[in-house]
């Protein structure tokens, strides 16, 4: 395993607390909807076994799996210091239910999700602070999705975005297109009406000369 993929070293200030990756049998003090907080002999602090850490299958509920007052098997997965408070991270799948027997020894499952749980925590804080400056409306502009202080406009003036030059491209090639497309046209519009005026000369010129042929007929 590389350094990269190790858990953080532990902070100071976790003594009196059970060693992390140990074994013990703990009551069930408490039972909520997203996991049971159970107390360990000898501890006074109590531990999490989040719904996600009680079975390999999908729990909907903390109830579904366990009461208060029945004993379980957990294993120790996360010991952290919070501002001012102690947060312990408990597992039962990690753990044989009916002989105490360590189902994760290397601790592979334990750290996958002490990564998974982090990775969590940051991708829910980015989308939290992304969504307030999505819905920030500048009471400099009238705009939303930037702050005041962020703000380049002059009062009472307001900006639009000015198009990509991807997008110029495509609309100057189409306009190119429309303008030869009419020009062509135009230039067979003009072609069939001198035509159609070189036809009416012939006509008349034929005409002509057969009115002279028959006054020439009648003068003989």
């Amino acid at each position: 395993m590389s350094n990269r993929d190790r858990p953080p070293p532990e902070p100071a200030g976790l003594d009196g607390l059970p060693p992390l990756y140990s074994i013990s049998k703990g009551e069930v003090v408490s039972v909520q909807t997203y996991g049971a907080f159970v107390r360990l002999p000898g501890y006074k602090k109590e531990g999490l076994v989040h719904v996600s850490e009680m079975s390999a299958s999908r729990v909907e509920n903390a109830s579904e799996i366990v009461d208060v007052g029945e004993q379980v098997w957990i294993k120790v997965i996360g010991r952290e210091i919070q501002g001012d408070k102690v947060k312990l991270s408990f597992s039962m799948k990690a753990v044989n239910q009916g002989t105490g027997r360590d189902l994760d020894p290397n601790n592979v499952m334990a750290e996958q999700d002490a990564r998974r749980r982090k990775h969590f925590r940051d991708e829910t804080g980015n989308r939290i602070t992304l969504e307030a400056v999505l819905n920030t409306t500048c009471s400099k502009c009238g705009c939303k999705g930037h702050f005041t202080k962020d703000c380049f406009s002059a009062p009472g003036l307001q900006y639009a975005l000015l198009p990509e030059e991807d997008d110029e491209e495509p609309q100057q090639q189409q306009q190119q297109q429309q303008q030869t497309s009419t020009a062509t046209l135009q230039k067979d519009s003009d072609k069939k009406k001198k035509k159609k005026v070189k036809e009416n000369e012939e006509e008349e010129e034929e005409g002509e000369e057969g009115v002279r042929e028959r006054q020439q007929q009648q003068e003989q």
